[in-house]
């Protein structure tokens, strides 16, 4: 009997999940998969929205942002009654392969659903691809959609720094990363930023304002024209709370400094993904489906990860691609966002020793 192939995208979108989607089409079709898309994610799986999806169907789709399939939350997925739903209604369209596109969340979701005490007899195999424009997904060096939210906020730094310039003002630059702070931090190097804010410091809010006071302080006296703070969403103070406490700090010690805030919100998740993005979510949907079609089951295909943990190994269809545990690649997550990790631990310490060299 021809196997079944459902692919369905979770979470927040990322540009690139389109490519992802094309690549486990094409590959899904030759390799002799019938191909099923899932609208809305998770919550598509327990309504059973499904269409059949061939190679004319994503003719286009590695150029377009966002998903093609949509996204949705699905507060009933996380109990074991939607679960159950969702693997019935795989079971109904004969579908016995998914590859889940996403972030933490999604990649949670695709270890429960095929979680082998829940599953009983069924026969249902699950892999993950990484996608997330914060890169806050452990064991993969970059997640579907970074490399091209990285290029937006570059950008939109490039032209504020004409502005900041012109009018010699000091702009705060938010940018999106509740819990991990990598685009600012990646993002600050590339645009040429004078501070950079993250979550993961772990420093107070006054010792922030105190940061970006004093760097103010340091370049106005250089001369500088233009000044510019990248901070992260998940930076405790707002940017509206940092800009007011900066301006009160700079007015009491007699500095004339004009603030702007730019909050860049969801626009950093748009646009048309970058090359990058687009050959590393294609060659991931190649590794999963690859994976799946030797009978692999609860891993997550991971872009060039470094040292593998234990039970990792590479795929054999890319030599950038590995194939890691879902269960280590959570548990690894959990220690990024934890800061305990030594890759968190490592881009805390490395961006507090930049921090005056950003300013030379």
């Amino acid at each position: 009997m021809r196997r079944r192939l459902a692919i369905l995208t979770s979470g927040g979108d990322a540009p690139g999940m389109n490519a992802a989607i094309r690549a486990a089409v094409l590959v899904g079709s030759d390799l002799g998969f019938s191909v099923v898309g899932v609208r809305s994610g998770y919550q598509g799986l327990i309504d059973a929205d499904f269409i059949d999806l061939g190679p004319d169907d994503v003719i286009d789709a590695i150029r377009r942002g966002g998903t093609l399939l949509g996204s949705a939350r699905c507060p009933a997925f996380r109990t074991r009654e939607g679960r159950d739903t969702a693997r019935r209604r795989l079971a109904d369209a004969r579908l016995d392969s998914v590859v889940v596109i996403g972030g933490n969340g999604s990649l949670a979701g695709a270890r429960a659903l095929a979680d082998p005490e829940e599953l009983g007899r069924q026969a249902l195999s699950v892999v993950g691809i990484p996608a997330s424009i914060d890169n806050d997904i452990g064991h993969t060096r970059l997640a579907i959609g970074v490399d091209t939210a990285m290029n937006t906020i570059v950008e939109a730094c490039d032209k504020i720094a004409d502005t900041a310039a012109a009018h010699d003002r000091a702009f705060i630059v938010e940018v999106m990363g509740r819990e991990c702070g990598y685009l600012a931090m990646a993002t600050s190097i590339a645009a040429g930023a004078d501070v950079v804010l993250f979550r993961e410091s772990g420093k107070s809010t006054d010792t922030l304002v105190g940061e970006v006071t004093d760097a103010l302080v340091e370049l106005r006296s250089k001369g500088r024209r233009r000044a510019m703070i990248i901070k992260a969403e998940g930076v405790q103070v707002s940017a509206d709370g940092l800009k007011s406490r900066v301006d009160g700090a700079l007015a009491s010690r007699g500095i004339a400094v004009e603030t702007r805030v730019t909050v860049l919100g969801h626009i950093v998740r748009g646009g048309r993904p970058s090359a990058t993005d687009r050959l590393i979510a294609t060659r991931l949907g190649h590794a999963a489906v690859r994976a799946l079609a030797a009978g692999q089951t609860r891993v997550m295909a991971a872009w060039s990860p470094g040292r593998l943990p234990a039970g990792a190994r590479w795929s054999s269809a890319d030599p950038r691609c590995a194939l890691i545990d879902l269960d280590e690649v959570l548990a690894e997550t959990a220690r990024l966002l934890d800061v305990a990790s030594p890759e968190a631990q490592w881009r805390a310490k490395v961006f507090d020793e930049m921090g005056p060299v950003l300013r030379l």
